[in-house]
């Protein structure tokens, strides 16, 4: 892990962004590729793998973004939280306005409960941008950390944007399963719901990109670009994840992925960061 940390290290941060968003979305295929031997989801496990994504989103929100970001402002007491307060709450209200005007519909809904403006696209595509909605704040996590890492900002570490990319690629293993067999259970071909179900995740390079380029390019906006992220990435958690995850039975197996993941998280964050 080490040598991994050093190489990301030599990198330029824009580059090294990209790079760890291309390792988050390769997972992501693979999870998808899963729909080559797979022709049904198992609820059971799919609820789980919820639950995990949210645990690590959660997790990650905090170690990696909330806590460099109020650990790095200046002043004390109120003066110390105010930038980590309101770059959270821009963050939510990002995604909250993206969630109300972006045409997507989660995984486990019915078509009658699409949401965003009214679109006569496919469902398949509905689905795609349901998970693509919360990789725009993922990435944009990974992107922030690696330009305040490079920037020399007390609190981002390259270690753990190297962590957070890891827990975010890992959950994006199952997010591709997600997408992929749902979509072949509506009749898709195998290739047309692998191709939907990879290219989720394929705005994380874009996001990691303009992260790292917007922190570098204005560092003093760095304690509100890393709240922001953890915003964006608790609205969707809450909004999304928690309850696609509790909509059957397995609420048991899905409050001990969300533990999981969060466990997993942490350990990454710290251990490395």
């Amino acid at each position: 892990m080490n040598e991994i940390i050093t190489f990301f290290s030599n990198l330029d941060p824009v580059l090294a962004a990209l790079y760890a968003t291309l390792f988050t979305w390769l997972l992501t295929a693979v999870g998808a590729s899963s729909v080559f031997f797979i022709k049904k989801m198992n609820r059971v496990f799919f609820d789980g793998t919820l639950g995990f994504t949210g645990g690590v989103m959660i997790a990650a929100s905090f170690w990696s973004l909330l806590a460099p970001a109020i650990e790095m402002s200046e002043g004390d007491g109120f003066t110390k939280v105010w930038p980590s307060a309101i770059g959270f709450a821009l963050g939510a209200i990002f995604i909250f306005g993206l969630d109300k005007v972006l045409p997507h519909l989660h995984v486990n809904f019915r078509e009658s409960r699409k949401e965003g403006i009214k679109t006569p696209w496919h469902k398949s595509v509905l689905l795609t941008l349901a998970i693509t909605l919360h990789n725009i704040p993922e990435g944009l996590a990974v992107g922030v950390l690696f330009g305040g890492a490079a920037a020399g900002i007390e609190g981002a570490s390259i270690g753990g944007a190297v962590a957070l990319a890891l827990g975010i690629g890992i959950q994006n293993l199952p997010e591709g399963f997600a997408v992929a067999v749902p979509l072949r259970g509506l009749g898709l071909s195998k290739l047309k719901s692998f191709n939907y179900g990879q290219l989720s995740a394929i705005v994380e390079p874009f996001a990691a990109v303009l992260g790292a380029w917007a922190v570098l390019s204005f560092t003093e906006i760095l304690p509100y670009a890393l709240s922001f992220a953890a915003g964006a990435m608790i609205f969707v958690v809450i909004e999304e994840v928690i309850p696609e995850s509790q909509l059957e039975k397995n609420t048991d197996i899905a409050t001990l992925g969300f533990v999981g993941g969060f466990i997993l998280m942490m350990i990454l964050d710290v251990a490395l960061g």
